[in-house]
């Protein structure tokens, strides 16, 4: 089965990294879905939700206030300014990925 390599950063800090099935995110020109084999892309992200789902676990939620994603070679990487204050209330937890 395909995976993506998934990596959600902050300005200072790694949210979250792992192995995932699919991803969501709010971009600007609305929201998308990544999943394995997913052709190359760069885009702005708005204020929402980023949702990673990883391989054989449950859906993990961050709360982001924008920054962008990139996909390329099933390689996902979110920069994201964080919303710290959903993201304290359990949207997610840090490095929870599968390695």
């Amino acid at each position: 089965m395909a995976e993506l390599v998934v990596d959600l950063v902050g300005a200072d800090r790694t949210i979250w990294t792992g192995s995932a099935v699919s991803v969501s995110a709010p971009a600007a020109d609305g929201g998308i879905g990544i999943l394995p084999g997913h052709s190359p892309l760069m885009a702005i992200l708005r204020e929402g939700r980023v949702t990673i789902v990883p391989v054989g676990g449950r859906a993990v939620r961050f709360d982001v206030l924008g920054g962008f994603i990139s996909v390329d070679s099933d390689r996902v990487t979110i920069v994201a300014d964080e919303s710290p204050i959903a993201n304290a209330r359990g949207a997610g937890s840090p490095r929870s990925g599968s390695q």
